[in-house]
């Protein structure tokens, strides 16, 4: 057997992760230094279960591939549990997080995720089958993505 055969029979056998990563956003950034302009990239995950537990990670390295496996492994790291009664949030929050006010209101059973694209990414890897939500504010991805996470953890407490 060759040396690519085993390379793909161990990538078959790799056990298969229970969390699910969605990637948000990817920049292109970088640094002036005195040798040039320094690049590298920085990658927004969220990651989850789709049953109750999500997480937020944000990673930054020389190439894209990197910097999203640091946000994975951030994101795992930050993971929460999120309270759902019938597949929906116990009740009603308004959360501000820097320039982003996140609104989220438990949906009645079967109304479905309405929510905008980066609390859609949020809620719906937490699990949450039925809620509304609204952005108030900002139509920045990252500010939004943190705001809806901050706002399940204070739903916690």
């Amino acid at each position: 057997m060759s040396d690519f055969e085993n390379k793909q029979i161990r990538r078959l056998d790799k056990p298969e992760s229970e969390f699910t990563d969605k990637v948000v956003q990817i920049k292109r950034v970088s640094k002036k230094t005195k040798g040039g302009n320094q690049i590298s990239f920085t990658a927004l995950v969220v990651t989850g279960d789709k049953k109750t537990r999500v997480g937020v990670g944000h990673g930054r390295a020389k190439s894209v591939a990197d910097a999203i496996q640091k946000a994975i492994a951030h994101g795992r790291k930050a993971m929460i549990t999120v309270k759902t009664v019938n597949g929906t949030i116990t009740q009603e929050i308004k959360f501000k997080f820097k320039g982003a006010i996140v609104l989220l209101r438990p949906g009645k059973k079967g109304s479905g995720l309405i929510a905008g694209g980066p609390v859609r990414s949020v809620v719906e890897l937490a699990g949450i089958q039925d809620i509304a939500s609204k952005i108030v504010g900002s139509s920045n991805k990252s500010v939004n993505v943190w705001a809806a996470f901050k706002a399940l953890i204070s739903l916690q407490n």
